[in-house]
């Protein structure tokens, strides 16, 4: 080998090995304006609804259409109810039935009651002929001993008296037997008032069934996809459209452990999107996950505890995004910044700037 290469290849070497540490120095530490800081790389996330049908039926009509913002409440689209219709129509013809039911049970109580007063009075009646019957025999028997009597006269007075005692039985059976009707009568009141109930609680059903076949936004937010078409015969739970809530809106990221380890729920984060570099988006972390995601097949060694990944989202405030509610795009990609050291203050880059 050349002399004069001899000398140059330790020089080259001793330098390659300093630049390297350089740069593992400045891996493991830092810039300066970043030490104290982490970032990961994510994009931004929105939640998602589907809007769907509960019963099965067909698509009547589909009242937005993709990219429009809607509203809470607001009429979305709609199924066809002509056989709910029908069924309510069905339901209320059964309640009114039911209806007059409970009020002819009602008057069969009334009747019964007036029965049962009549049977009373046949019972006062009756007891009162008895005790009638009851002297007469007294007397035929104080006359018979005196001999003023004929035994015929004694016996006629004493089955007189059989008779009425039999009377006065038969009329507190028909009492009793009044009462039992007047029982079963309002037996019948209750089950017709049942039935009653039955059917209110059937036209309720349909009812709800046709407010939840008018499908409505269960939030704010933005049309995303026409899932279905009208005309469409869907099942229940067929997906129509899909919403994305612009106003919950959130970037999720990873962080090794060193750096998920020191996060708190509630701390600040910075997010910067590719699309917008000019921009830092103030946040705040929501959820810092309990396990790691990554996770290698044996730890073992501190550096492979390193590479345990625990995934985090930065919530942005709800205020701002419903400033720059058109602004909004999911799926940006982008970095989200947190502080590991909580004395560690936001450097210049990291100020918040938000569009005007």
């Amino acid at each position: 080998m050349n002399p004069r290469v001899k000398k140059i290849v330790p020089i080259v070497i001793i330098a390659a090995l300093a630049a390297a540490g350089l740069y593992a120095w400045q891996a493991m530490n830092g810039d300066d304006n970043t030490k104290g800081l982490a970032s990961g790389n994510g994009r931004i996330e929105a939640v998602e609804i589907d809007v769907a049908t509960k019963l099965p039926g067909r698509v009547e009509d589909i009242l937005v259409n993709e990219g429009d913002f809607v509203e809470k409440g607001q009429l979305l689209a709609r199924m066809q109810i002509d056989v709910l219709n029908a069924q309510r129509d069905e339901a209320r013809a059964q309640y009114q039935q039911a209806l007059n039911s409970a009020v002819a049970a009602q008057a069969q109580v009334a009747l019964r009651e007036s029965d049962k007063r009549a049977t009373q009075a046949l019972v006062a009646q009756r007891e009162s002929e008895l005790d009638a019957a009851q002297r007469r025999l007294a007397r035929s028997e104080t006359l018979s001993a005196e001999g003023a009597s004929s035994i015929q006269e004694l016996d006629d007075d004493r089955a007189r008296v059989r008779s009425a005692q039999a009377a006065v039985e038969a009329a507190k059976a028909q009492v009793s037997a009044a009462q039992a009707a007047i029982d079963a009568a309002k037996a019948q009141v209750i089950g017709a008032r049942s039935t009653v109930a039955a059917a209110e609680a059937t036209i309720a059903r349909i009812e709800a069934d046709i407010a939840d076949s008018q499908l409505t936004a269960p939030r704010d937010g933005r049309v995303q996809y026409r899932i279905a078409q009208p005309g469409e015969v869907l099942a229940g739970g067929g997906k129509v459209l899909n919403l994305v809530d612009l106003s919950d809106v959130y970037m999720t990221f990873f962080l090794p452990q060193a750096a998920a380890g020191r996060l708190a729920m509630g701390e600040d984060a910075r997010i910067i999107l590719d699309a917008a570099p000019q921009y830092v988006i103030p946040a705040t972390i929501s959820f810092v996950a309990s396990t790691a995601q990554f996770t290698p097949k044996t730890v073992e060694t501190e550096s492979e505890r390193q590479k345990l990944m625990f995934r985090v989202k930065a919530q942005i405030d709800r205020g701002l995004l419903h400033k720059h509610l058109k602004l909004v795009k999911t799926g940006l990609p982008g970095v989200a910044w947190v502080k590991v050291d909580k004395q560690t203050e936001w450097p210049a880059e990291l100020a918040v700037k938000v569009p005007e």
